[in-house]
């Protein structure tokens, strides 16, 4: 889901920035993003040991509460704690998380302990950047209507990434998912093709939304909670892609001399197109990049979105990554220089917890962090986008 996502996202995926300006979805985000990439594939960035005690904000930090996020990935048969960097054998993870485990989540000290004993940190040599993404909540009907007659889609039968295995010699290069039929691997519908109707046939149709405008935002989200007019509550996630690269509307725009970057934050942009609704499909079709959503189930409804990771994202703990540069499950303290959303009157300095992706973070020290769900959260989101340092811990005597 990431984000900026916005998948990712992105999640994607996939803001705190733009969600204008980038893409969180691959998830998931991608906050419904996109499927778990393996830690083995990933290639840790170039990077500094240092002490905690040269962290700014360390002893500042509710470890308590990235010590719970974290103990999301102590889940038998710890396939993220067995990879690379971890590398812990199915015994030691298990040791692990139960020591993890027996640490009271409201003792700060113990939470702080026990990562100072079980992890190194390792400041990421290269320029940080933060966004933030939410998820967002909106009302929205399972059938048609007069007040709600703008749809979600599900995937089309066929739906594939593309990978080595199955890449028809003359595919192009920058489309990463296609439909397999019997002749092979075909190209989808880019987005300013399933606007005109390229896919009504199919009846694809998830759920209907009332604002145009809000459904774009949900696919630079890549996930929602919705709203039904029945009363019920429904969760959308990312499903696939039509596979075309992402292109800003907000840089459009900025491009067109229409805006400043400063202007068309996800506030700015949704009032450009609340107010040019003449021009907003146009300029929608600017983005080829089309997602497909599928609902979700979650055990406990008060639970964020599903992530990369495959497991609910944690308000304000949850950081979507490149996870060619930091696998999921790792602990990653993040310095920015943002109020923080808790204790404004602090720097934002937090130990999140690597469980995301976007399309649009890519990099060793390029993060977006989820806020939560609803309205308050995206105003949160959209007030992130700023330089930052990241201190990667890993497990002491592993990974490097």
């Amino acid at each position: 889901m990431a984000g900026c996502r916005y998948g990712r996202k992105a999640g994607s995926a996939a803001l705190g920035l733009v969600l204008a300006l980038c893409d969180p979805n691959v998830p998931g985000s991608l906050t419904g993003k996109a499927a778990a990439m393996s830690p083995d594939h990933a290639s840790l960035p170039t990077m500094t040991e240092i002490s905690f005690a040269a962290i700014p904000g360390w002893q500042e930090d509710d470890q308590g509460k990235a010590l719970a996020a974290f103990l999301r990935f102590c889940a038998p048969p710890f396939p993220f704690l067995k990879a690379k960097p971890f590398g812990l054998s199915e015994k030691e993870a298990a040791d692990f998380c139960d020591e993890a485990s027996k640490v009271p989540a409201s003792d700060r000290q113990a939470a702080r302990s026990f990562f100072e004993t079980r992890f190194t940190p390792f400041r990421i040599e290269a320029s940080g950047f933060v966004t933030g993404y939410f998820e967002p909540e909106l009302p929205a009907s399972r059938i048609k209507t007069a007040d709600f007659s703008v749809p979600l889609l599900k995937a089309p039968t066929g739906l594939a990434a593309v990978t080595d295995a199955n890449r028809p010699e003359d595919w192009p290069g920058n489309l990463s998912h296609g439909r397999r039929m019997d002749k092979g691997m075909v190209p989808l519908p880019d987005r300013g093709a399933i606007m005109d109707g390229a896919l009504d046939d199919e009846h694809l149709e998830l759920v209907w939304l009332a604002d145009p405008v809000d459904a774009y935002f949900v696919h630079v989200q890549g996930s929602a909670r919705l709203r039904l007019t029945d009363g019920t509550v429904m969760r959308v996630g990312y499903a696939g892609k039509a596979g075309y690269p992402y292109t800003s509307i907000a840089r459009v725009l900025v491009e067109r001399g229409e805006g400043t970057p400063e202007e068309l934050t996800m506030s700015g942009l949704r009032k450009w197109l609340e107010d040019n609704p003449d021009r907003r499909d146009a300029l929608f079709k600017e983005n080829r990049s089309f997602i497909f959503f599928r609902e979700v189930t979650l055990e406990n409804p008060e639970d964020g979105p599903i992530g990369a990771a495959e497991l609910p994202l944690v308000a304000g703990r949850s950081l979507a990554v490149d996870p060619r540069h930091i696998p999921y499950g790792m602990p990653v303290f993040v310095s920015a220089g943002i109020p923080d959303p808790e204790k404004p009157e602090t720097l934002f300095g937090r130990l999140l917890i690597a469980d995301d992706t976007g399309s649009a973070i890519r990099g060793p020290a390029r993060g977006d962090i989820f806020t939560g769900s609803g309205d308050r959260a995206g105003q949160i989101a959209g007030e992130i986008r700023h330089q930052a340092s990241m201190i990667l811990l890993l497990p002491r005597g592993k990974g490097r």
